[in-house]
Order: structure tokens, then C-alpha cells, then sequence
């Protein structure tokens, strides 16, 4: 016998989609509106605010600055918190407890003291570019969800097989890479993906690090908000997201986002 669903489960369900999905309905309402202002419901349907994206050299400039900062500074964070979270797993009972707590720094910190700091110590006390001030800072805030997340991975993995393959000859290196990184590949992936996209949003920390001549794609919106009120903000809104959906879909067809569920 099928059991009845509840009305009252129904309409809380329904909320919450209508919760969820409905500033995403505005945005993409507000992005083709033919008018000079922004505006829901949409008084009439263009797509010319999104070629005027492409059209304000200042949103070139900035997509690709945010993309290379995003893409490079969670290759460093997988290149660091790979190893770390290997090593807080594989030699738990050898290293202290705090050092795990040490990698979660950069949360437990407000983003505006982190970036503040930053300013103070590298952009101003090491006189460090203002593109690789920007890595630094965008590597500290992403690096906790790549070592957090793969720990959870590497927390479920038998070690005894990776000793295992080194008792039979085979080098800790070959071993690490042929064994142990195949069987977490699913934290490697919701890593990437966590970073990425706490990356190219991140506003908190770039605002304090980006310069003349080199920002990122948020601070950018910023600006433009500060003198004009028209659907291009909308637009580049909508262009974030097909940019994440489309990262999420290249890592699912190139790695493959079905082991994230097993």
C-alpha cells in the first residue's frame, strides 16, 4: 500500500525550492530586460546586456584575472592540502592533535581581518605583487575545504593496503599515486569544485588585495554598481553561473562526478 504524502510536506517542499530557485528567476528575469534600469518582472526580452558584458574592457579584463586566479590558486591548494591531509590521516597518532586545527584557521577568521592582514603583511610588508597577493589570499581561504574535505576521504581508507603494496616492492611514491590518490578521488573532485567556487565568488579578501590595473571579477561588479543601475550587473550575475555549472560539468565529464556518490 503507497503511503499518502502530506499536504503540509508538499507546501514546505515547495517552499523551499521556491526559496531557493526564486532569486535565480529574478536574476535571469532582471539579466533580459530591455530596459536602461534593472527591473522584475522583465519589460520585454534581449540578450543585449550580455554582449555589453564583452563590450566594457573592464569585465574582459577582470573574467579572465578571476578564471587564472581561481583555476591557480586551487591547483596550489590541492598541491598542499593533498599532502597534508595524507599526512594528518596516515600519521594521526604521531602528530598533535592541533595541527588538524591549524589548516582551519583561515575560517575561523573573518574574511575582512584575513584580507587586512594580508594587506598589512604581503601587499604592503613584503611589497608582493598585487597578482600574487591575490593567489596568496585566495589560496589561505580556499586551502581548509580541499584539506578538510579529502581528510574526510582518506578517514574511510585502509592504510593497511597502501603497506601492503610497499611490503611487495612497489615505491612510496608509485604506491601514493597508483593506490591511495585513485581511492579518494571523489574528495579530490568535491575539492576542486568547493574551491573553485569559493574562489571566483570571493569579494571579502580580493577587496583588500586587488590594485590599479588588476581586480577580479566581484570587486569589478562592485565598482560598476557605485555608478550605474543597469541589467549588466544582472547579466554578469548569470554569466557566474553558467561559469560554474559548465566548471562542474567539465570535472564530471573529465574525471568523473559520479564517484562523488559512492
Amino acid at each position: 500500500m503507497t503511503a499518502r504524502l502530506s499536504p503540509w510536506l508538499i507546501a514546505f517542499t515547495t517552499l523551499i525550492y521556491i526559496f531557493l530557485a526564486g532569486p535565480l528567476v529574478i536574476v535571469i528575469g532582471a539579466a533580459l530586460s530591455d530596459t536602461t534600469y534593472l527591473t522584475f518582472p522583465p519589460q520585454g526580452l534581449t540578450l543585449h546586456w550580455f554582449v555589453r558584458i564583452f563590450e566594457i574592457g573592464a569585465f574582459r579584463t577582470t573574467i579572465v584575472t578571476s578564471l587564472q586566479i581561481a583555476f591557480l590558486s586551487t591547483a596550489l591548494a590541492l598541491a598542499i592540502g593533498i599532502p597534508a591531509a595524507y599526512a594528518l590521516n596516515r600519521y594521526r597518532i604521531q602528530l598533535p592533535a592541533w595541527l588538524s586545527t591549524l589548516f582551519v584557521l583561515p575560517i575561523l577568521v573573518p574574511e575582512i581581518v584575513l584580507g587586512f592582514s594580508l594587506l598589512r603583511s604581503v601587499a604592503a610588508g613584503m611589497n608582493a605583487p598585487i597578482y600574487a597577493s591575490l593567489l596568496i589570499g585566495h589560496t589561505l581561504i580556499v586551502l581548509p575545504y580541499c584539506v578538510r574535505v579529502i581528510s574526510a576521504s582518506l578517514s574511510s581508507f585502509d592504510f593497511s593496503v597502501e603497506e601492503a603494496a610497499i611490503s611487495l616492492g612497489s615505491p612510496p611514491a608509485k604506491t601514493f599515486f597508483t593506490i591511495v590518490l585513485p581511492n579518494v578521488r571523489s574528495g579530490v573532485i568535491a575539492a576542486f569544485i568547493l574551491a573553485f567556487i569559493t574562489s571566483i565568488n570571493d569579494v571579502s579578501t580580493s577587496i583588500f588585495l586587488t590594485g590599479p590595473g588588476i581586480s577580479t571579477l566581484p570587486i569589478q561588479i562592485l565598482a560598476h554598481v557605485e555608478q550605474f543601475f543597469d541589467p549588466v550587473i544582472a547579466s554578469v550575475s548569470v554569466l557566474l553561473m553558467f561559469l560554474t555549472v559548465a566548471v562542474m560539468a567539465i570535472v564530471e565529464r573529465t574525471l568523473g562526478l559520479t564517484f562523488l556518490a559512492k
